[in-house]
């Protein structure tokens, strides 16, 4: 059961979520409305709206502005306000030989993408779709030297990142804060990377929605985000 409109703190995933995926993470398309919406519903929320992603914030920036509370990096970076510093837990960063170890294996995989992280990098594969089980051996080879990092399994990607950085520590960390801090979590989100975010917000009392089942694709969860604008309620 979602939380009551004025109680509830909004936690949004970015990719596959709000928006749909492209061939390369660099090319997706910021659909006409959504950004209006989101400040409509930010507003409404009394600023307990937040995008959670993987991506970094400054990535996140520059396809919706800097105008929403952020976690980027899968809870490795935390913005709790528009326009308050960004925040890094005390987490390790990858040595730099893993970065040119992974640059030398997108190399090797026609198709496949790097994309650095400051916390971490991940593997993308949606252009060399057979290269995944080659990529995930050997960066599970790679993190053998350091327990320090783990390998997750996204949407046609593999991502290298820290131990302690997830979607779940992410909610944690924006619900101690102002506006977000006394209300309920309804987190969404459409990928494994979130079931983390999910199940926090649950064990807070909020609601976890996954894109497919509760809205079919990004476009559903956009027109359902449109229609709670205009209802001042969840519909």
């Amino acid at each position: 059961m979602l939380p009551p409109f004025a109680r509830t703190a909004l936690l949004l995933d970015l990719d596959g979520t709000l928006i749909d995926f492209a061939p390369t993470p660099d090319s997706v398309v910021i659909p006409p409305g959504l950004i209006d919406n989101l400040h409509a519903l930010q507003a409404a929320l009394d600023g307990a709206l937040a995008i959670v992603t993987g991506r970094a914030i400054t990535v996140l920036d520059g396809f919706l502005g800097d105008g929403f509370a952020a976690a980027g990096e899968h809870g490795g970076a935390i913005r709790p306000a528009p326009g308050a510093p960004v925040e890094r837990p005390d987490l390790p960063t990858p040595p730099g030989s893993w970065l040119d170890r992974a640059a030398a294996l997108a190399a090797a995989h026609p198709g496949a993408l790097l994309e650095r992280k400051a916390r971490g990098f991940a593997l993308h594969f949606r252009g060399s779709s057979d290269a995944g089980p080659a990529l995930h051996a050997a960066l599970r080879a790679m993190i053998a030297e350091n327990p320090g990092f783990h390998v997750m399994q996204g949407l046609l990607l593999w991502e290298v990142r820290p131990l302690g950085a997830d979607k779940g520590s992410a909610v944690t960390a924006l619900m101690a804060r102002p506006p977000f801090l006394g209300r309920l979590p309804l987190f969404i989100g459409d990928d494994v990377t979130d079931e983390d975010g999910m199940r926090v917000a649950r064990l807070m009392g909020g609601e976890g929605l996954r894109v497919e089942p509760a809205f079919g694709s990004p476009t559903g969860v956009r027109t359902w985000l449109a229609r709670a604008v205009a209802m001042k309620e969840w519909p």
